[in-house]
């Protein structure tokens, strides 16, 4: 079995209101699976069913190879947007109380919080309240009380939301360690460039279906558009426009120009390769940069969407 969750047609109504609409995806063990999509999309409602939350009214989820069961909840860890920590409850006394609800034994328990409150330096809040932590620093302990029994599945829903710059790569760093280490993630968020940095496969919801779903690698090759960023230095940039319009298709980059280069989007057609473009900027102008443009997560995301609506 080399998938550690499938989702397999599963639809979730709420009165008369489709949240999820036979919606399937599989997330491969040692992964990062990236769920997407807009506010309302029905990611939430999928999330809850996986953390057996709420149930859905049609479908199958499969964890590990099994039928999902009440007793597999001690296998997945959960760190909501929402955080959910007791506010009065001291800071040590709740993470052990949260760990053997996990199914660990008090001394296991004790063992991994002093690991992980050694490697995030926070053993000094052991005795404090929760009410008496910044919002990053409540996280920080959330995210401790998520990964610290080694679930079979961990599943992120805007991890970094509240965090500082320092404090959020902290977190990715981890999640991504965790990665390397075996662990296998779901990794909800709005930030796209964190979607680059840490996704090996993504699942994009919108308007309660599956639009689009694959190792983010793939996609990405799906939706090249054959087009190149070039830099270019010449005397007279109006004649080398209408030149390089004569043959291509062209727009101007937005990208900023560190030497003064006229920046610009070279479309190709279906029998042009790369090789022939720069034969023919080679002959017209000095090429200063070239570069394949590879769509990035949030121009796929907003592509998809819209053509969707």
């Amino acid at each position: 079995m080399n998938n550690v969750l499938t989702v397999e047609n599963v639809c979730k109504n709420y009165g008369s209101y489709t949240a999820l609409n036979n919606v399937s995806i599989s997330v491969p063990k040692g992964s990062i699976f990236g769920l997407l999509g807009p506010n309302g999309a029905g990611k939430t409602s999928l999330i809850r069913i996986i953390n057996q939350i709420t149930l859905p009214d049609s479908g199958s989820v499969y964890l590990d190879g099994e039928i999902l069961q009440p007793q597999h909840i001690q296998h997945i860890g959960y760190l909501p947007e929402e955080r959910g920590l007791y506010k009065s409850m001291k800071v040590g006394e709740q993470a052990l109380y949260l760990a053997q609800l996990k199914g660990m034994s008090k001394d296991e328990a004790k063992r991994k919080l002093k690991y992980w409150f050694e490697k995030f330096e926070i053993t000094h809040w052991w005795d404090k309240k929760i009410q008496e932590l910044s919002k990053g620093m409540a996280q920080k302990v959330q995210f401790i009380v998520t990964v610290m029994h080694s679930p079979k599945l961990l599943i992120f829903d805007e991890p970094f939301s509240g965090f500082d710059p320092i404090n959020a790569n902290l977190i990715k760093d981890e999640i991504l360690n965790l990665r390397n280490e075996g662990a296998s993630i779901i990794f909800s968020t709005h930030r796209m460039e964190s979607v680059e940095e840490m996704c090996d496969y993504i699942a994009l919801i919108n308007k309660s279906n599956k639009i689009l779903d694959g190792k983010l690698k793939d996609i990405k090759q799906q939706f090249k558009s054959n087009q190149f960023e070039v830099g270019l230095l010449s005397a007279n940039k109006e004649l080398l426009l209408n030149q390089i319009e004569s043959q291509f298709t062209v727009e101007e980059s937005k990208t900023n120009s560190f030497n003064e280069d006229f920046r610009l989007l070279v479309s190709l057609k279906n029998r042009e390769t790369s090789k022939d473009l720069i034969k023919f900027l080679n002959n017209i102008a000095q090429i200063t940069h070239f570069t394949e443009v590879i769509p990035s997560v949030n121009d796929i995301f907003l592509k998809s969407v819209a053509s969707n609506n």
